[in-house]
């Protein structure tokens, strides 16, 4: 990777917005909606494949359970 890729990163349970800075900076959003559990997504920009390796790392160190990664496609040029 060249540049910044944005992900979205959907776990399940509750993180809190605390753990963003050990998430490489992304925004936390938890939607507690419905009768299942919290699912929780995560968004943003890492700079390259050992950014998101560190994040995958961080929430397998949590025991939370990953259920998408998904690279956003940009506008930029």
């Amino acid at each position: 990777m060249e540049k910044a890729v944005a992900y979205k990163i959907q776990v399940q349970g509750e993180l809190d917005e605390r753990w963003s800075d050990r998430l490489g900076g992304m925004s936390i959003t938890v939607d507690r909606s419905g009768e299942q559990k919290p699912l929780t997504t995560l968004v943003g920009h890492l700079r390259d494949q050992a950014a998101l390796s560190g994040v995958m790392n961080t929430l397998y160190e949590l025991h939370v359970p990953v259920l998408s990664v998904e690279r956003q496609e940009t506008t930029e040029s």
